[in-house]
């Protein structure tokens, strides 16, 4: 295991707090991925979140706005299909994350993330800059997700643009808005988010971040649909705290015989 990252590696996670791998999953596995996801998305295939499910900017108003039916994830990707499950129980995921986690066995969240995300040209939003454990709720903050590109992500297709070292951050509620995004209005919050950097992936590209990373993403201004299948990962003995959105479904432990 100690060849799967180098101390470099580690080091560059654990300060920047994400880390990309190149062409982690292979040209094969990318196709039957995408085969699945085409089926899904033409009809879609529930459950489906809807772009008009999350009110951001540049969504559809309604599902009965025009382009009010833009899937903006397909849901429960790990009992979706097998494809999905084979992924997230790889040795290419698992042993990266035992490493950054310092852990012996490592469980994937069947309730945040576990999703293909597709970004639509036309009617896709805006995500704007937040940490994903503003709506988590675990003993501990420290869970990972794992972000496989199946196409090219730039900042023009709606890719992700992620703020190095803002995992470390202990930001005022102030600095927050309702919703738990970074205000804008704020010189110090604009300063940081001159410091993003944009997560520029191939197909088989593989992005690890940390879920206190404060990362954002544009709308999809290309002809192509973008698609990434996301999960989120946390050592086994890091529990989802009792009655809270996180513990609804019971994760799985995974690099283990299925």
């Amino acid at each position: 295991m100690s060849q799967v990252l180098t101390a470099d590696q580690l080091k560059q996670f654990n300060e920047d707090g994400f880390l990309i791998e190149r062409g982690l999953a292979s040209g094969e596995l990318i196709e039957k991925m995408n085969q699945v996801i085409d089926d899904s998305v033409n009809p879609a295939l529930a459950p489906v979140e809807y772009e008009a499910d999350v009110h951001y900017p540049g969504a559809p108003e309604s599902k009965a706005a025009p382009g009010g039916q833009t899937p903006r994830r397909l849901l429960n990707a790990y009992t979706r299909a097998s494809i999905f499950r084979q992924w997230a129980n790889s040795e290419a995921v698992v042993a990266r994350l035992k490493l950054m986690l310092e852990c012996n066995r490592v469980m994937v969240s069947q309730n945040h993330h576990n999703c293909v995300m597709t970004k639509h040209p036309g009617y896709s939003s805006v995500t704007s800059w937040h940490q994903d454990i503003r709506y988590w709720s675990f003993d501990h903050p420290e869970l990972i997700s794992v972000w496989l590109a199946l196409g090219p992500e730039r900042i023009e297709n709606g890719g992700l643009l992620l703020i190095p070292g803002s995992h470390q951050l202990n930001l005022g509620r102030g600095r927050l808005d309702a919703a738990l995004f970074l205000r804008t209005d704020i010189q110090e919050n604009r300063d940081l988010i001159d410091q993003a950097v944009p997560a520029q992936l191939e197909a088989g590209d593989t992005l690890f971040f940390h879920c206190r990373t404060f990362h954002a993403a544009g709308q999809n201004e290309v002809d192509l649909v973008k698609k990434s299948l996301v999960y989120t990962y946390h050592d086994e003995k890091n529990r989802p705290i009792p009655e809270t959105r996180s513990a609804v479904h019971t994760d799985v432990i995974v690099g283990e015989p299925l």
